[in-house]
């Protein structure tokens, strides 16, 4: 597979292209880095400065279950069909990739094969997918906060994984861990403040 800057940009912007996109042309376009590539690609439109509402569920709810099956040591990932042949329109795909490229570029201009035990190990690619669920999880949250940054550790732990670059996806599940617990912060922090709001409404009655 080439750079998957190139591959984006040939795909949905130099040739003529329908009006929607599918998974399932993603899964075609990722071939034997599919892990890697649908990890990037789900999570970017979560993990921009920008983030486009109302699609941190559902492509956390892929995620969850792509990471699952990274877990369960699966090669080829398995998705409902619904979510495969689901149309996004190609306007929306080419506005997130328009910003995604140039940050793709420039992550591709420092990655390269090493530490391969992280991405290829059973053990390696069992953590990240046990981590990444959790990511996708965070993402499914209608919680502002707790999307970003889990999102963009999903996003560099799978460019890691996309250029067998170990060093990167270390970076990324580090980046998931502080998602993790600014998640967990924030929820904690909604419990709490729901709890003392109550309290004080029972005294006031």
């Amino acid at each position: 597979m080439a750079r998957l800057s190139a591959e984006l940009q040939r795909t949905f912007f130099d040739h003529e292209h329908p009006a929607h996109v599918t998974l399932q042309e993603l899964l075609n376009l990722a071939e034997e880095k599919v892990f890697g590539c649908l990890f990037v690609l789900l999570a970017l439109p979560s993990a921009l400065p920008v983030p486009a509402p109302g699609y941190s569920i559902p492509f956390g709810i892929i995620i969850f279950l792509l990471s699952i099956q990274l877990v369960a040591g699966s090669k080829q990932p398995w998705f409902p069909r619904r979510f495969t042949t689901h149309p996004v329109a190609l306007t929306t795909v080419q506005g997130f990739l328009k910003k995604a490229l140039p940050w793709l570029t420039r992550l591709e201009t420092i990655t390269r094969p090493r530490l391969f035990p992280v991405c290829t190990s059973v053990i390696g690619r069992c953590m990240i997918g046990c981590i990444l669920a959790l990511m996708g999880i965070s993402m499914m949250i209608p919680i502002p906060g707790t999307n970003t940054v889990p999102a963009l550790g999903v996003f560099v732990t799978g460019f890691g994984l996309l250029e067998d670059d170990g060093a990167i996806s270390l970076g990324g599940l580090v980046i998931s861990i502080l998602g993790a617990a600014i998640t967990l912060s924030i929820v904690i922090a909604l419990i709490w403040g729901g709890s003392n709001l109550i309290e004080l409404l029972k005294e006031s009655l």
